[in-house]
């Protein structure tokens, strides 16, 4: 098998030295994704020979009982593990903990102290803040940051969110108003993990890279595309957050309308980032606000059996772990192609797949018997498990007068090994060295709380239906693509 030995080389772009300070550093995402994310770029020496991390929150802790927590979290979940002594001991002496709480300003003015010594004695000018918080939390943390002197608009500290950025459209245009009071929209750095996978990176490249498929990347030739974000499990032990969320904000306002908007963008103009972004923020533009008296013919949500059961779910919610929608994108390319997005838990499995579903050829060649056996083509773009693209067509079946379906497949782990880099640590390395093409801009975020508002206030007086665990949704579903003559394609099973 080749193996390209670019693949397994360190990330080529230069960064500087910096300090990283993580609020909520005692949170779960530090210790399982954010602190084994770094260690990866350490070991890949994708990291300067300076370089510091802080952890910020309120529990008592010394250095070294945090650093022995992150080792523990590097352990269970790096993909570097098990860890080298040697390694451990280097990484770690960049490693130390800030005791404070988030309205604490003795807290920012010491950790402001903490950062001067660090530009005088190890000469690392560079701050960098993760506010890894509940979204509750961000204004307060930035605005002590601004009065600490540590952010501001003209400053070059750079600060990374996690979503969800805002919970509707008027809270998230109020963060916005907020957070721009205390730096600069470049700056700052709103995080969606989707966008690092390795897959959804490369659908830039297999749409602009390759001359063959923009030709036929429009309404002409497309008939409709299925985006589907499915998962096995259910809410487990999330079920307070969860039940105050749904799968419409939780999914669709992030996820899966990243994976649109790169689906549908226009080629931009270059690589850089705000390009890049441009074009994605047109397709959102060009989605018309769903009327009221649309919603229930576009938009489907559901609970599977037993959600109301979970613990610390409201016996008598009506929040959504299912959503399935039809937008439409009123431009020149997508003008009339049905865009159907669909997520939800207790799924019959994992999968989060592209489907773009080909216009079927004219049928006047063929006779009735082999039209049952033509299907239209298919290209799908598998985001997990097992990455891949693979494209369906139809051929004529050996020694028979007909055809059938045969797939042209290219898989990730036997192209290029197992390697496969956690998403985290594209995007923190991104974030370290300035890049935000990867990165959500406001107004995209706005852009995409405006759909997602308009279809939630048109569910306010609608029941929730109700499907099985292990089923794809309920069969309002189906119904929604069916009334289009369309069905969804089972990512369970490729043959059909």
């Amino acid at each position: 098998m080749f193996q390209d030995s670019s693949i397994n080389a360190p990330a080529t772009r230069k960064v500087t030295p910096f300090t990283l300070v993580i609020f909520g550093a005692s949170g779960d995402l530090t210790c399982r994704k954010l602190i084994p994310a770094l260690f990866g770029l350490f070991k890949e020496n994708s990291l300067p020979d300076q370089f510091e991390i802080i952890g910020f929150a309120r529990r008592e802790k010394s250095d070294d009982s945090f650093r022995e927590e992150m080792l523990e979290g590097i352990k269970k979940y790096s993909r570097f593990a098990p860890v080298n002594d040697a390694d451990w001991t280097t990484f770690a002496s960049h490693l130390s903990y800030h005791v404070g709480n988030f309205d604490e300003a003795g807290a920012y003015r010491h950790l402001a102290e903490r950062l001067e010594r660090i530009k005088t004695e190890k000469n690392i000018g560079q701050n960098l803040f993760y506010l890894s918080t509940a979204p509750e939390f961000f204004t307060l943390v930035m605005e002590n940051l601004h009065l600490s002197g540590l952010v501001c608009p003209n400053c070059d500290a750079r600060v990374v969110v996690e979503k969800p950025f805002g919970n509707n459209y008027q809270s998230a245009q109020q963060l916005v108003t907020s957070l721009q009071h205390c730096i600069s929209e470049s700056s700052l750095y709103r995080i969606d993990h989707y966008l690092g996978k390795e897959t959804v990176q490369n659908l830039l490249y297999f749409r602009f890279a390759n001359s063959i498929f923009e030709p036929i990347w429009n309404r002409s030739l497309i008939d409709h595309v299925q985006i589907t974000v499915a998962e096995k499990e259910g809410v487990g032990t999330r079920g307070g957050y969860y039940d105050g969320v749904g799968a419409l904000r939780d999914m669709v306002q992030n996820h899966l309308m990243q994976l649109l908007t790169i689906t549908a963008m226009e080629p931009p103009g270059s690589l850089n980032s705000e390009a890049i972004r441009d074009e994605k923020v047109k397709v959102l533009k060009s989605i018309p606000t769903p009327a009221l008296s649309e919603i229930a013919n576009i938009a489907v949500r559901a609970q599977y059996e037993g959600y109301r059961r979970e613990n610390r779910v409201d016996p008598a919610s009506k929040t959504e772990t299912f959503v399935a929608m039809k937008l439409m994108i009123d431009n020149w390319r997508w003008a009339g192609v049905p865009f159907y997005l669909r997520t939800g838990k207790f799924m019959s499995t994992r999968a989060s797949e592209i489907t773009v579903v080909f216009r079927r050829p004219p049928l006047s060649l063929f006779k009735a018997s082999d039209r049952e056996h033509m299907h239209r083509n298919r290209l799908h773009i598998r985001l997990q498990p097992d990455e891949g693209i693979h494209i369906r067509f139809n051929a004529k079946v050996p020694g028979k007068s007909i055809m059938g379906p045969v797939d042209m497949d290219f898989a990730y782990k036997s192209r290029f090994g197992s390697y496969s880099p956690e998403a985290y640590e594209r995007l923190l390395h991104d974030f370290i060295a300035g890049d935000s093409t990867l990165f959500t801009r406001s107004d995209e975020v706005l852009e995409a709380w405006r759909i997602v508002d308009a279809i939630s206030t048109g569910w306010q007086d609608e029941p929730v239906s109700i499907y099985r665990q292990g089923d794809w949704g309920p069969s309002e579903a189906d119904h929604l693509l069916r009334r289009d003559g369309n069905n969804w394609i089972p990512l369970d099973q490729k043959d059909t």
